[in-house]
């Protein structure tokens, strides 16, 4: 592992650096499903890839160093990576989760594990004082997101730590808008970490990956048992393509989040825009708690139009922006979360945490700031109503 104590630097060489063997500086794609033993019971701690591959290994070690844990774990989606961690968990055991989360980790609860007699509640977690008092015998997690997807709602990390150790349970945030780069959740306090590694890890929408960290050896233990048993795990290859994507991680999204807040600043003083998320201005929910625990507001916006804009055209009328599913890319992109990332959510649910119909989620890339702003410009003028003024009135 990097002995820097900077990110900027641990992101190049953290972890794994490099092959010893060969002096390669890249750590070798090994693209292998098993391995040669010398004879009963010796080997060269290699046995069988879906147990453990170098090039995994290497990644695995990289997400440690980055989040400051013991172990990492990679996975072959983000949605493997959180299945995974919830198998932690038996019959009988309830999951606080954020009232407004990823869709897929709504789904796989409501869908799945509710199935096998795991249970989930929906709590705002941005109010501690509350969400102490629902803490019950049953209640074995909180499930955290912060900024949560896709209202990019702040919630207090070391808080809501503080209450899970209190009552002896476990604190899982997902990481994924954030990355260790801005965020580092448990250094307060958190005891599980995931990441869509899909997103900004991985940076150029080329690879789908799940990430998991702990800083706890016991669950350590239970995580790799897991992994190893459910074997949804990350090949070589595609373990590589997250390395590479890591090292630029840190030139990458100080770019995403310059143009963000350039962007952000600009929808919150537009006539046409009735709301913006973003959790790097001033006027934000819990911006001031952001400021504690993140380096700055990221590089994910929400925000609503007037009634009178058509969201339909809005997303027609887009050049540059590509409307697709993911974030997280070099590329901008934007989604409609009531029917795409959030739709697994019911209606009367999504509406009541405030995921409305009129609701846009925008990714915003590395381009050169200027186009992005004009893109949307133009979307937001076809959206008008001919008739209506630009104050959406």
């Amino acid at each position: 592992m990097s002995t820097s104590k900077y990110i900027e630097t641990k992101l190049i060489h953290g972890g794994i650096d490099g092959d010893k063997v060969t002096g390669a500086v890249n750590v070798p794609i090994y693209q292998t499903s098993t391995y040669k033993q010398a004879g009963l019971g010796e080997n060269t701690g290699w046995e069988y890839s879906r147990t453990g591959n170098p090039t995994r290994a290497a990644l695995e070690a990289l997400i440690a160093d980055l989040e400051g844990g013991v172990a990492g774990f990679a996975f072959g989606s983000g949605m493997a990576a959180i299945s995974t961690v919830l198998s932690l968990f038996k019959q009988g055991d309830r999951i606080i989760i954020s009232s407004n989360v990823y869709g897929g980790t709504f789904r796989v609860l409501d869908k799945v594990f509710k199935n096998l007699g795991i249970t989930y509640s929906i709590e705002d977690t941005t109010d501690l004082a509350t969400l102490d008092t629902k803490v019950t015998p049953d209640v074995k997690a909180f499930f955290i997101e912060s900024p949560a997807n896709p209202l990019l709602t702040v919630t207090d990390l070391a808080g809501v730590a503080a209450i899970a150790k209190k009552h002896g349970i476990l604190t899982i945030v997902d990481n994924t808008f954030m990355t260790p780069y801005l965020q580092r959740p448990l250094e307060l306090g958190a005891d599980i970490v995931v990441h869509s590694a899909t997103k900004y890890l991985g940076g150029h929408s080329d690879v789908v990956a799940g990430l998991a960290v702990t800083n706890n050896k016991e669950i350590a233990e239970k995580l790799a048992f897991n992994q190893n048993a459910v074997g949804a795990v990350l090949g070589p290859f595609d373990s590589f393509l997250l390395i590479r994507g890591i090292k630029t991680l840190g030139v990458r999204l100080d770019r995403h989040t310059e143009n963000a807040e350039r962007i952000a600043r600009y929808l919150e003083q537009h006539e046409a825009v009735k709301r913006v998320y973003y959790p790097g201005l001033p006027t934000a929910q819990g911006y001031e708690i952001n400021k504690k625990q993140a380096k700055n507001g990221g590089a994910m916006i929400s925000f609503e139009l007037y009634e009178n804009y058509d969201i339909k055209k809005f997303f027609k009328a887009l050049k540059l922006i590509s409307l697709a599913e993911s974030l997280g890319g070099v590329e901008s992109l934007v989604c409609h979360p009531a029917t795409m990332t959030h739709a697994s959510i019911p209606k009367e649910i999504r509406e009541k945490v405030g995921i409305t119909d009129g609701l846009i989620r925008l990714s915003v890339g590395i381009e050169k700031v200027d186009d992005i702003i004009v893109d949307l410009v133009a979307a937001i003028n076809a959206a008008a109503a001919p008739s209506d003024s630009a104050k959406g009135t």
